[in-house]
């Protein structure tokens, strides 16, 4: 569930800030983020299907808003998306593991981060050539005001990409396979040889999934979105829709796997959960994306232009 229609823009970044330091720690296992091949091709994909190719030179100096652990900018960067990145998040635990992926893949000399709020970037007008993030603007209490700020950011030309953002047919669709896989879960433990898993005394993760229900403000019809980009000034506006079948799988997945201890699930499953994803994952690629409306998937991919 959202969080609650009377909470106030300060109440959401509070419980934000205080959910994603403390997930930190764990985010990359529980959603399976990669920054090998896979974890590129997925954001390359993705990235394509916003601006409706890869950009023909790399933008000079990206700005990423709630950059969590780095998936989507890291893996973007490692293929030359951008030359250098400047990682934002109101987590300081995110920005934490976002730097110690950078070290290990050999990009922290072009990435620097800052723990900022979206609407009020500390950051002079028409300083990056991109403003850019993944599953983020559903976070945010004030989007007009968010993306006047991305507007204002941005040099004349430059680009809002923004995707993972929740449809609100996502949200519906999401609650079948939790709920099924609630149901299935103790059968699946029994199968895979994996015990119950006590998230009532996990304090790896304090607190976290008391918050991970209240995190969430907005989920968007595409119409929605498209309106607000037109709002705040932006052309060449781009709003598609991603994934259908990969996401109703990937939820009950997630279901049975966040019931067990993560070190007893055996490595076996999770090979056969990562590549039969992957496989849905091709299917709505190349077979209900370029056909089906947007508002049926689960997640919306948006871009627009700052008017040059």
């Amino acid at each position: 569930m959202p969080a609650a229609a009377t909470a106030t823009p300060e109440q959401i970044r509070d419980v934000n800030q205080r959910y994603h330091d403390a997930a930190a720690v764990e985010y990359d296992a529980k959603w399976g983020i990669d920054f090998g091949g896979v974890g590129r091709d997925q954001t390359r994909q993705k990235l394509v299907k916003a601006l409706g190719e890869w950009p023909a030179h790399p933008f000079a100096h990206a700005l990423e808003i709630g950059a969590g652990t780095g998936y989507f900018s890291l893996n973007l960067m490692q293929q030359d998306a951008f030359e250098r990145l400047t990682a934002t998040d109101i987590s300081a635990g995110m920005l934490d593991a976002l730097t110690g992926s950078a070290a290990d893949l050999g990009l922290a000399s072009r990435v620097e981060t800052v723990r900022t709020d979206a609407e009020q970037l500390p950051f002079s007008d028409a300083s990056f050539d991109v403003v850019l993030g993944h599953a983020i603007l559903h976070h945010i209490p004030d989007l007009n005001r968010a993306f006047s700020e991305f507007k204002r950011v941005l040099r004349p030309g430059g680009a809002v990409v923004f995707c993972g953002e929740p449809s609100r047919n996502g949200d519906r669709l999401a609650a079948v396979p939790k709920r099924v896989g609630a149901l299935t879960a103790p059968a699946w433990r029994r199968l895979v040889g994996a015990s119950a898993r006590d998230v009532n005394g996990d304090v790896a993760l304090d607190g976290a999934h008391d918050l991970e229900s209240e995190v969430d403000v907005h989920a968007f019809a595409p119409g929605d979105l498209s309106r607000a980009l037109d709002a705040a000034g932006y052309d060449a506006i781009r709003v598609r829709g991603e994934e259908l079948l990969a996401n109703v799988y990937g939820w009950w997945l997630r279901s049975l796997e966040s019931s067990a201890v993560p070190e007893e699930v055996p490595d076996r499953w999770r090979r056969f959960a990562f590549r039969s994803y992957i496989a849905f994952q091709r299917a709505d690629v190349t077979l209900l994306e370029p056909r089906l409306p947007a508002s049926l998937f689960y997640n919306l991919i948006l871009s627009g232009r700052k008017p040059g």
